[in-house]
C-alpha cells in the first residue's frame, strides 16, 4: 500500500445492530485534516482475526508497534472479534502443507518461501515464529470463545491471551483446540485456569462467538486480519507498522 496516498475501506458497521442491506463497504479517502500534536485521541479498534492465521499474528504485533509510536497522541480500546479460517476443520486437524495444497494449490516449495517470508517478517516485529512452521491447520472455535470470555473480564487480559495463544500455535507449534493449551495460554494471561477450564468444558459463550462472526461476515469480511476502527474505517491485512500509524493518525483527525 503507498503511504503517500492512503485509502481506506469505509464501513456503515453499527455493532449493536443485525445486519442491513444497507450496510455496503465503499472506498473512500480518509480526511487529510491537520492533526494537532498534545491532543491525545481515543479509537475503539476491533481487531478482527483468527488465531490460526499467521498474518493475523504479524498485523497484531505491527499495530502494537504503531500504537507505541503513537503514544500520546493516540490511546486504543483493542477489541478482538472471531473469525474461522476452518470452521469445517475435525478435531484431530490436517497436516499443514496437505491442507494448503488443497485449500490454495501450492506446491511445498512454494509453501516454503512464503513461511520463511512471514518468519522474517515476524523478526523483524518481534515475533517469533517457529521455523518448521505450524504442523497442523486446527479449528479455533474454542480459542475464540476463551478469547470471548477473555474480554469480558478484562481488555488487557484479553490482549494477553491473545498473544499467548499466537505464540502457542505459531511460535510452538502447539495445537490451538488442544484444552491444555488453552488453559496454559489462561494461565499466563493471567486469567484464572479453573474458570478457563469451567468456560472450555460447558462450552460457554459459543452462541455469542457464532454471532459476531456471522455479523462480520455478513458485512463483509472475508479475510484477516481486518482492523475496524471506530466501527467505520477498515484497514485490512498484515500492514506495516508506519501504514497503521499513518491511517490512525489520518482518523483520530477526522474524528477531532
Amino acid at each position: 500500500m503507498d503511504t503517500r496516498s492512503l485509502c481506506i475501506a469505509v464501513m456503515n458497521l453499527m455493532v449493536a445492530r443485525p445486519a442491513s442491506s444497507n450496510n455496503a463497504m465503499r472506498e473512500a479517502r480518509v480526511s487529510r485534516a491537520p492533526y494537532h500534536a498534545g491532543m491525545t485521541a481515543t479509537l475503539r479498534i476491533d481487531f478482527v482475526s483468527d488465531v490460526a492465521c499467521p498474518w493475523c499474528a504479524i498485523g497484531l504485533a505491527s499495530l502494537e508497534k504503531a500504537l507505541g509510536e503513537l503514544d500520546g497522541d493516540v490511546r486504543a480500546e483493542l477489541h478482538f472479534q472471531p473469525f474461522e479460517l476452518n470452521p469445517g476443520m475435525p478435531p484431530e486437524g490436517q497436516d499443514i502443507g496437505e491442507h494448503l495444497t488443497q485449500k490454495y494449490g501450492s506446491t511445498p516449495e512454494q509453501q516454503a518461501a512464503a513461511r520463511e517470508g512471514i518468519r522474517q517478517r515476524g523478526e523483524a516485529l518481534g515475533f517469533s515464529f517457529r521455523k518448521e512452521g505450524r504442523g497442523r491447520a486446527h479449528n479455533t472455535f474454542d480459542a475464540h470463545r476463551l478469547l470471548h470470555w477473555a474480554g469480558l473480564q478484562d481488555a488487557d487480559r484479553q490482549l494477553a491471551l491473545k498473544k499467548a495463544l499466537l505464540k502457542a500455535y505459531h511460535g510452538e507449534g502447539r495445537a490451538p483446540n488442544d484444552r491444555a493449551v488453552l488453559l496454559d495460554a489462561a494461565a499466563e494471561a493471567g486469567l484464572d485456569r479453573a474458570e478457563a477450564a469451567r468456560v472450555f468444558d460447558d462450552g460457554s459463550y459459543a452462541g455469542e462467538v457464532r454471532e459476531r462472526e456471522q455479523f462480520y461476515q455478513q458485512h463483509g469480511i472475508s479475510a484477516v486480519p481486518s482492523v475496524i476502527v471506530n466501527e467505520r474505517h477498515l484497514i485490512q491485512g498484515g500492514q506495516p507498522p508506519e501504514v497503521f500509524a499513518q491511517a490512525l493518525r489520518q482518523i483520530a483527525a477526522e474524528h477531532e
